[in-house]
């Protein structure tokens, strides 16, 4: 179908060109979602610094508050930043720009406290290359993750390895009479000594978890906009089908091919606007569309709601069905009241348009009940479900007799006493009319009048 050659273009497309194609509505709701991911990394930092303030305020100090200055303020620093962020989150969307930067300074403030623990418990600076709180930058690589771009997972990926690499260096020259360097595993456990090895691994560990991250992020952001645009596709070209069709179509476990199709007991409803080709002719086409899209939205939402499916628009001419897209317990009595009903939305259309001074409009409608086949035709280019069989031929050409007998709406008495046997029951004087002759049916028929 339409619809599966659309999905092939867009499953050879690649994430970045495939979101371009994207409607600029889809688009603005994917973005929607990215902003407030933000406010929800916002909050996270906040509760992030809020957990390190906690620790550090009723954790023991071991040296004079002066010493542990530096932690306090690049706390502080760190909670004013993160808050002017998250309130920019909520104000408006944050820039490529400023998202970058960001990344940059939470790492840069993680990473600068981590530094300042040396200072706090006046230890030498190969102290704070054991702090466990080098977990955290796991966290702030995750938070990333967030918005679903992986390159905003890279950059803190990198950021992280590269603040991590130039603490190793700090250390390894701040004092360069003694380097603290060991070979030896155990010393390096139980002394402020430096094991190169074991930081070279915190570093790869940081590389490979941001590689692995980005890269799930990158297959899942493709998902992610493939599934929209496949979403927003279906949606679009659902209005093209009935609700049953479009259901049919989308719950269907194997593709769709033609020739497939099942016989049902059914109900087929035609009608057509008497005086219709005249009146195109006579009145510009904007107005014709006006009218013909007037009369479909006043009668469309009856047949709905009569749990009717609409098979197909024939110019001014509509097809409807009932109990064969989708099963029902009582398709004849559906289809004679959903007549009843456009009946009723018909004449009142009219008041309304002889008291603009219009011309009111007149309908021919038929209903034929019976066996028919519902199922897909076409080729492998162009399908579309139908229904084929005798009521559909019969309700045609019911519907073309109501000219002869002078009324709006009929059906055969054998399609009135189906839907009489399934519930229905006229509101009017019954008038049944003997062996009348159809043209192009072979048979006299017995006609019951719906609307005269």
């Amino acid at each position: 179908m339409a619809r599966s050659g659309i999905v092939t273009r867009w499953q050879a497309q690649s994430s970045a060109s495939l979101y371009r194609s994207l409607p600029a509505r889809v688009r603005d709701a994917i973005r929607a979602q990215q902003d407030a991911s933000e406010v929800l990394i916002g909050w996270i930092q906040l509760a992030v610094v809020l957990i390190f303030g906690t620790l550090w305020a009723i954790s023991p100090k071991t040296v004079s508050s002066e010493a542990a200055l530096p932690v306090p303020i690049t706390l502080a620093a760190y909670l004013l930043f993160t808050v002017l962020r998250l309130y920019l989150a909520y104000r408006h969307r944050l820039p490529q720009w400023m998202l970058a930067l960001s990344v940059v300074i939470d790492m840069g403030l993680l990473l600068v406290l981590i530094w300042t623990f040396h200072l706090q418990y006046d230890q030498p600076p190969s102290f704070y290359l054991k702090a466990p709180t080098l977990l955290y930058v796991f966290i702030f690589i995750a938070l990333r993750a967030l918005r679903f771009e992986a390159r905003f997972v890279i950059l803190a990926g990198l950021v992280a390895a590269a603040g991590w690499g130039m603490m190793i260096i700090y250390v390894l020259f701040s004092n360069p009479e003694d380097t603290m360097i060991t070979r030896n595993y155990v010393t390096y456990l139980t002394s402020n000594s430096i094991l190169l090895g074991a930081e070279f691994d915190k570093i790869v560990s940081i590389l490979v978890v941001t590689t692995i991250i980005a890269l799930a992020i990158h297959r899942a952001r493709t998902l992610l906009v493939r599934s929209v645009a496949e979403e927003a596709a279906a949606r679009e070209l659902s209005r093209f089908f009935s609700p049953e069709i479009a259901d049919r179509i989308k719950s269907s476990e194997e593709r769709i091919t033609a020739g497939h199709g099942l016989f049902r007991e059914a109900a087929i409803l035609t009608i057509d606007v008497r005086g219709f080709t005249a009146l195109a002719q006579k009145h510009p086409a904007d107005e014709v569309i006006a009218y013909l899209c007037e009369y479909q939205r006043r009668v469309v939402p009856v047949v709905q709601d009569n749990q009717g499916t609409i098979d197909k628009f024939l110019g001014d001419g509509i097809l409807a069905t009932f109990g064969a897209a989708a099963p029902s317990e009582a398709p004849a009595a559906e289809a004679l009241r959903s007549v009843e009903g456009i009946l009723a939305t018909i004449d009142d259309w009219n008041r309304e348009r002889v008291a603009a001074g219009d011309e009111p409009v007149r309908i021919g409608a038929a209903v034929a009940y019976g066996r028919v086949l519902f199922g897909a035709v076409g080729d492998a280019t162009r399908l579309e479900y139908t229904v084929i069989g005798d009521p559909v031929n019969l309700a045609a050409k019911l519907e073309k007799h109501t000219k002869a007998e002078q009324v709006r709406a009929l059906t055969t008495i054998d399609a009135y006493e189906a839907a009489a046997a399934q519930g229905y029951r006229y509101q009017g004087k019954l008038d049944i009319r003997r062996r009348r002759d159809v043209a192009g049916v072979a048979d006299p028929v017995d006609i019951v009048v719906l609307g005269a």
